[in-house]
């Protein structure tokens, strides 16, 4: 239930603070006073989209907040804590600031969150009916949602659609099979081809690099033995190597370490040099006993080199992307098999077909039976607001083969009068018989639902006298089991409500003289005089006075 509501400097409200309580509350005002502001506000904080143009002129920021009891609200609770939103007073706060750059922030419990996440919130707490709703129940696809959510089935809804669009997935590959089968028999033998000579390769990227080391290697090898012997001969094999000469200094210079201790460094590093020297004589010897001066092994990897490089100019590729060449083949030649196995499709695509009947009926018997109770009981409203020999039947109409939005197309009938049939609502509703079977319709739908505060902005325009009556009787009747927010012209209606609020605009004190809204909660004297405005105009007369109190009378006793 929306128990408080904040608003700063939106459209022509510079800030009202409102405390909403359980029953019907009614909003009145004059045309242009501001009343559909609020409306406004709270679509915005309930995720609507953001406009700057509606920050109040002169200002940098329009700030709204609600806060709401949702103690009877366990799914909502849920998923406040699963998502670490809960509040642990246990309420639950929207706040929305838009800035004149346009930027939205968001917040739940004063934890920023997403605008879908602040959809997500308001879909629990809030169910607005606009001034022009009943327009909307003219469009065939309202008149579908409308049903399908008095049948409590909008899972059910989505899951025949994303099974028929499977089902037209594998319906459509059938078709482009049936259409490319010969240029994809002639791509797959292509592909095929490519698969085996790259495969027979058995080529990968660390192949390509040991292959170029390898043939550098051996197409050099004689270079490298004589490089080796050389140095071996410099080092260390005939009597002025540089093994032999580093000895006869370290020789010399040791035997006068006596005579000169500071030789003692110099001495070591010679023997440093000497051992290092050593072991570098050592691995060259290594290395030249097993250089490959093997003829056929260079013959073997150059013929390997051949091929690849052969292999590569042929499908335009660097020799290094062979290997991802071939899974790139292998991945689109796996792909036309399973395209190429009509069979398989053609099994596929009736197993889909299959699973979408399946959901479908079972969408189709449900539909059935809301469509039953929700004839009955449009019916009933319509009769009570003085349609006495209306009828209102929801209408299935088979559509074959189906489509992702079951197997019937939806399509509310209505019969006005006695003995005239049942035409399609588009066709047979006046203006106020429109209004009168929109507001039929909305209540019914709100009651199925679970959100415990019901907003209707002006669902009552095009009707009055007795029928403003009814209308006001059918609201307060649903206040008593949910929260009811309605804006209304209607003396008739305004005089049911259980709370009362009066929307005004006035120029400030400034010198721009900017218009501003204000609201104000009536007592009985302020309810007296409004509902007087609203019966004769602006001047108050001693008579619309007495009609006020009378219909505020009545109202009281009926209660």
């Amino acid at each position: 239930m929306l128990l408080h509501l904040f608003i700063r400097d939106y459209v022509l409200i510079d800030q009202i603070e409102l405390d909403f309580h359980p029953g019907f509350t009614v909003l009145t005002g004059e045309t242009g006073a501001g009343k559909s502001i609020l409306i406004d506000a709270l679509e915005l904080l309930l995720g609507g989209r953001a406009d700057v143009q509606r920050i109040r002129h002169g200002c940098e920021r329009a700030e709204i907040s609600a806060e709401f009891d949702i103690r009877d609200l366990t799914s909502l609770q849920q998923w406040l804590q699963k998502n670490s939103l809960d509040d642990p007073a246990g309420g639950c706060l929207l706040r929305r600031v838009i800035d004149a750059s346009g930027r939205s922030r968001n917040f739940i419990n004063g934890t920023t969150v997403t605008l879908q996440q602040l959809r997500t919130a308001g879909e629990w707490l809030i169910d607005i009916h606009g001034q022009h709703a009943h327009q909307t129940l003219l469009r065939t696809q309202q008149q579908g949602e409308l049903l399908d959510g008095w049948a409590g089935e909008t899972g059910l809804v989505q899951q025949v659609a994303a099974a028929y669009r499977h089902w037209q997935t594998l319906h459509q590959q059938r078709l482009d099979w049936e259409k490319d089968s010969s240029r994809d028999a002639e791509e797959r033998e292509r592909l095929a081809w490519q698969v085996k000579e790259l495969s027979d390769l058995n080529f990968s990227a660390e192949d390509w690099q040991t292959i170029q080391a390898d043939h550098n290697r051996l197409a050099h090898t004689a270079k490298l033995l004589e490089a080796a012997q050389l140095s071996l001969e410099l080092l260390s094999e005939n009597e002025i190597s540089a093994l032999t000469q580093i000895d006869r200094v370290s020789a010399r210079l040791h035997s006068l370490i006596e005579v000169d201790s500071s030789l003692v460094p110099m001495d070591e590093q010679l023997q440093s040099i000497e051992a290092q020297l050593q072991d570098v004589i050592h691995e060259l010897r290594h290395y030249q006993q097993h250089l490959d001066l093997d003829p056929r092994r260079l013959e073997t990897i150059e013929a390997r080199l051949l091929a690849v490089h052969s292999t590569a100019r042929k499908y335009r590729v660097n020799p290094e992307d062979l290997a991802e060449l071939l899974v790139t083949a292998t991945q689109q030649l796996a792909d036309l098999e399973t395209r190429a196995d009509g069979a398989a499709l053609a099994e596929a695509e009736q197993a889909a077909q299959q699973e979408y009947m399946r959901f479908a009926q079972q969408l189709s018997d449900k539909r059935r039976e809301a469509a039953t109770s929700l004839s009955r009981l449009v019916t009933e409203n319509m009769q009570t607001l003085a349609m006495e020999d209306g009828r209102f039947q929801v209408t299935l109409h088979p559509v074959t083969p189906g489509n992702q939005s079951g197997l019937e197309q939806i399509e509310f009938q209505v019969s006005a009068h006695k003995d005239m049939p049942l035409r399609p609502l588009h066709k047979v509703a006046s203006g106020g018989e429109l209004s009168r079977i929109g507001l039929a319709i909305q209540v019914i739908i709100s009651q199925a639902g679970m959100t415990p505060t019901l907003i209707f902005d002006e669902v009552d325009a095009g009707v009055g006298g007795s029928v403003a009556e009814k209308v006001g009787k059918l609201l307060k009747a649903l206040g008593k089991t949910r929260q009811v927010l309605c804006i209304t012209h209607l003396p008739q209606v305004a005089a049911m409500g259980d709370h009362h609020w009066q929307v005004s605009k006035k120029n400030e004190q400034q010198i721009d003289q900017t218009l501003i809204s204000r609201i104000f909660h009536l007592d009985q004297a302020g309810r007296i005089d409004e509902i007087a405005r609203m019966l004769g105009g602006e001047r108050l007369t001693a008579t619309t006075r007495k009609h006020a109190e009378e219909m505020l009378r009545d109202h009281a006793l009926s209660k």
